[in-house]
């Protein structure tokens, strides 16, 4: 979600000033407020996705503009946002990414509250169409990441994560009614967890060469209050590998495992517009997931780009392997470079899944 806004925030910097540079944009469209180590920023946001539709709202980032960072000259900001969907869906999200240490230290946090109807299947890598209901669930969701950097490429440190779902209304006599699904009655997660990351890319928005490596493991535990006590861990790993001056190959591989007592709200969930374009984000869940993705992308103009992508991925549950019936989908889109000066891009693109599943997102930078 958090693509989404900064999307529709990039959006609201450029249009009002696209032959501008983005300080410009900002200082002369969108700048509320100016002080002399503080800067508030409006955000206007409209934004489509399956999963919500169309989707309406607003708000603002806030930049402490007077602080010194050696970190690629990032600033730390606070970024917030409140939007309503035309699937009925409520969320306001807070953002806040501050540095330290001119940089050396870095706290990722985000605090999200969503009022949520949803779409549920089962759980499983072949739940039929035909077990589609739906949902509502309020969820008020915490997670705090604070790093260290070891130049000039490591990143490690702790996360704190908290969540609370609780499920408002289920249709009568379907799977969730049943109480047998984990989380049916609602969840609690609580728990800590370790990152580490190597990061050679030039660039995060849209990387012309390097790697990325992340390892995270996580545990929810009812010693903290949690509901359901569990274990995760996430391998995330990508290259990129430049063809010539205007092409390059992308690769990702995303490996995720939980185990133990895992509600459905924490399962892997197979589908959307940055893991598995061409599937319903969760139309698959289950405790283990992969994702296989490959996209080619060929700049036409300096600032108009196409790409093209495959993918096969799969949910499955412990006692069950991998590529016993992967899930395939293909698909490509445009981007196009919002400001000379920057490196953020817009992405439309459609995705082509399996058993006429398909989808159509907008967001920013690359899928991956």
């Amino acid at each position: 979600m958090r693509k989404v806004f900064l999307f529709i925030m990039i959006i609201g910097f450029a249009l009002p000033s696209l032959g501008q540079s983005r300080d410009k944009a900002i200082l002369r469209s969108d700048t509320l407020k100016t002080g002399k180590n503080l800067k508030l920023i409006g955000i206007p946001v409209v934004f489509s996705t399956p999963e919500t539709g169309f989707g309406f709202g607003g708000g603002g980032q806030l930049f402490f503009t007077g602080e010194s960072n050696t970190f690629r000259d990032r600033r730390s900001n606070i970024l917030f946002t409140g939007i309503y969907t035309a699937n009925s869906q409520i969320v306001l999200q807070a953002l806040p990414q501050l540095y330290f240490g001119r940089g050396n230290y870095y706290l990722d946090g985000s605090y999200e509250f969503r009022i949520y109807p949803n779409k549920f299947w089962g759980i499983g890598n072949d739940t039929p169409e035909s077990n589609e209901e739906n949902y509502d669930m309020t969820s008020h969701k915490l997670r705090v990441d604070f790093l260290k950097r070891l130049p000039p490429s490591l990143n490690f440190g702790l996360r704190f994560n908290f969540e609370n779902h609780e499920l408002t209304e289920v249709e009568e006599g379907g799977l969730l009614d049943s109480g047998g699904i984990p989380g049916s009655n609602g969840a609690i997660i609580v728990g800590l967890g370790a990152i580490f990351n190597l990061d050679t890319r030039d660039q995060v928005e849209d990387p012309h060469g390097g790697y990325y490596v992340n390892f995270n493991a996580q545990f929810s535990s009812e010693n903290f209050g949690a509901t359901h006590g569990f274990n995760r861990f996430i391998t995330d790993l990508r290259a990129y590998y430049p063809l010539g001056e205007k092409s390059l190959l992308a690769a990702r591989v995303y490996v995720e495992n939980n185990f133990g007592d895992v509600p459905f709200q924490a399962k892997s969930q197979f589908g959307g517009g940055n893991m598995a374009r061409g599937y319903f984000q969760g139309r698959f869940i289950d405790d283990h997931m992969y994702v296989i993705t490959a996209e080619y992308r060929y700049r036409v103009l300096p600032r108009f780009s196409l790409a093209g992508f495959v993918l096969m991925g799969e949910v499955t549950d412990i006692n069950q392997q991998y590529f016993q019936d992967p899930k395939l989908s293909a698909g490509g889109g445009v981007r196009f470079k919002i400001l000379k000066q920057l490196n953020t891009l817009v992405r439309l693109d459609i995705g082509i899944g399996e058993d006429g599943n398909s989808g159509f997102y907008c967001g920013v930078n690359q899928a991956f």
